[in-house]
């Protein structure tokens, strides 16, 4: 049996509140298997960005464990969890979080220059990652000079510049018009085809059902299977 890209058990996120706890996570268990694109839907404060931002070594679990790529990463020192994000995780924010200073091809750049990648090979990983998302005659363009589609296009480059197994995307459609959505889960979808990466998506909008291989609904902190 092929063992998952992810795999999570009993996952609680309990964060306190003054005198008070809030339980954002309760008990989630998930798997998802490698090249498979997955949906999280919910409603706001369900949940959604605290589970990704476990599986993604952005925080850490009250309680729990998470493997990613064979590796618990709830077991992992600081150093390593900011290794681990560097390397084996792509994150695509709603807000693009783009380097307003920086063209398309700098702000893809920035990942590679963080991991000391030498310059040859990073002229060459830029391009491929600007050509992937369909920007490649864009690389100089700087980010007020792009739509937001784009902008979001060059965010996703830049969660592939490393090459990570796992793309996580929280609500990566959030800021665009269902148009340009469109165009968005067209390339995640793409991504999962054709490049092989896994993909789990945080997201309310329901254009999305179209294009993933896999559902869940988290409600309360409560992570649940539904059917497309």
């Amino acid at each position: 049996m092929t063992t998952p890209l992810v795999r999570a058990t009993e996952v609680h996120r309990i964060y306190r509140v003054g005198h008070h706890q809030v339980h954002a996570l309760r008990g989630v268990n998930l798997e998802v298997p490698r090249g498979r694109f997955v949906l999280i839907r919910g409603r706001s404060g369900s949940g959604k960005t605290t589970l990704l931002n476990c599986l993604g070594a952005l925080d850490v679990p009250t309680r729990g464990r998470i493997w990613v790529d064979g590796r618990e990463i709830t077991a992992l020192s600081e150093r390593e969890r900011t290794l681990f994000r560097r390397f084996k995780v792509g994150f695509v924010f709603q807000s693009f979080a783009l380097l307003p200073a920086l063209s398309a091809a700098e702000n893809v750049e920035v990942m590679l220059r963080l991991a000391g990648v030498g310059a040859a090979e990073r002229r060459r990983r830029v391009q491929e990652c600007l050509e992937m998302v369909g920007l490649r005659e864009h690389a100089r363009h700087r980010p007020y000079e792009l739509s937001g589609g784009q902008q979001q296009r060059v965010a996703i480059a830049r969660a592939l510049a490393l090459n990570p197994p796992l793309i996580l995307a929280d609500e990566p459609t959030g800021e665009l018009d269902s148009a340009t959505a469109g165009d968005i889960w067209r390339l995640l979808r793409r991504l999962v085809e054709a490049h092989g990466r896994t993909v789990i998506l945080a997201s309310h909008d329901p254009a999305a059902l179209a294009y993933v291989d896999e559902v869940y609904e988290i409600e309360n902190g409560v992570l649940r299977p539904v059917h497309k």
